[in-house]
């Protein structure tokens, strides 16, 4: 269906809502639309206060992107039932009639983002989204090859969490200022990665960084990476984002934790010819015996802290400390994704 079909069928289904009279303050007036995904048909509906909707069936185990709400657009979870259905909608809604008729440009281009990729309509919803909200996002400077190196090793370990479960960026608190790349309140890790050829050298970033979560257990994953030519082994940066995008269930949320860390599709052709082989990764329990200063060890040793923006260079080189075996490693992958459940 094209997009004046798709615009004049959702106006029209509005406008013969809007007449139906208004069940309670809690009901929707809801018209089914031949758009459909797995969980069944699209829908649009009226509120009572008059505000439009359009809902996207999910699974009702599925979580909906948080952040969305309001003053003009709001995005939930809801469910609807009638006496012999029961469904559960992300419910993106208008809550400024005013802007109706923008909202239905909005809804167009949803639906027919739907129609592309019918087997999975959030996804859907959430790319439409971002490409409005792009629209009123500034532009920063690219990153730098050793910030590259850095978002690689991080996209590395996201990946390995997204083919467990395809929620797991809410795994990814680094973007968000976080002293550790990923956590799930009980297990930490923390990610370095390095283009130098020789030694094991992470920089360690504040007294927290190296400190694990409360009753809790923090790895640090340590990767070597060698960057190789446009069509040489490994992978090429661009790919792997391309790969985490595709691995993840809400494209969107991802976006704006790329864009955290400085990286943003429209940049994409700077990076075409950063390629990395990983020659080295190893994985270690950050015990008491791990190499490292921390505000905890500073009050154990009745140094009082008064100095701020901590950074420091740790040395693990050598034999000691013992990375933990690579085969424990999907172990705590699959851990992680458990915790998180």
């Amino acid at each position: 269906m094209n997009e004046g079909a798709l615009r004049k069928l959702i106006e029209e289904r509005w406008t013969a809502l809007n007449a139906e009279r208004t069940r309670g303050e809690r009901s929707l007036r809801v018209s089914q639309l031949p758009v459909t995904g797995p969980g069944g048909p699209l829908a649009v509906a009226v509120d009572h206060n008059g505000h439009r909707h359009v809902l996207v069936p999910v699974h009702a185990h599925r979580k909906v992107r948080p952040g969305l709400d309001g003053p003009v657009l709001r995005l939930v979870k809801r469910a609807l039932e009638d006496e012999e259905t029961y469904q559960t909608y992300a419910d993106l809604s208008c809550l400024r009639t005013d802007l109706d008729d923008l909202f239905t440009e909005l809804c167009v281009d949803i639906l027919g983002a739907v129609e592309e990729v019918p087997d999975n309509p959030v996804k859907a919803l959430y790319r439409v989204l971002d490409r409005w909200k792009a629209l009123f996002q500034a532009q920063g400077a690219p990153l730098g090859p050793e910030q590259v190196a850095g978002l690689f090793g991080e996209l590395i370990v996201l990946g390995r969490l997204l083919e467990k479960d395809p929620s797991a960026h809410r795994l990814w608190h680094g973007p968000e200022g976080h002293r550790h790349d990923f956590t799930t309140g009980a297990t930490a890790v923390e990610v370095k990665a390095t283009t130098a050829g020789e030694g094991r050298r992470p920089r360690i970033h504040g007294l927290d960084q190296l400190e694990a979560p409360a009753d809790g257990t923090l790895c640090l994953a340590w990767f070597r990476l060698q960057r190789t030519s446009r069509n040489g082994a490994g992978i090429a940066f661009t790919d792997l984002v391309e790969q985490t995008l595709r691995l993840c269930d809400d494209e969107a949320a991802l976006l704006d934790l790329l864009a955290a860390v400085g990286y943003r599709p429209t940049d994409s052709g700077r990076y075409h010819d950063m390629r990395f082989l990983i020659s080295e990764e190893r994985w270690y329990q950050v015990d008491p015996d791990f190499p490292g200063l921390t505000s905890q060890e500073l009050v154990k040793a009745g140094v009082p802290i008064s100095i701020l923006d901590v950074e420091y260079t740790i040395d693990v080189s050598g034999e000691t400390p013992v990375p933990i075996p690579s085969a424990q490693i999907p172990q705590l992958i699959a851990s992680m994704i458990q915790e998180s459940a």
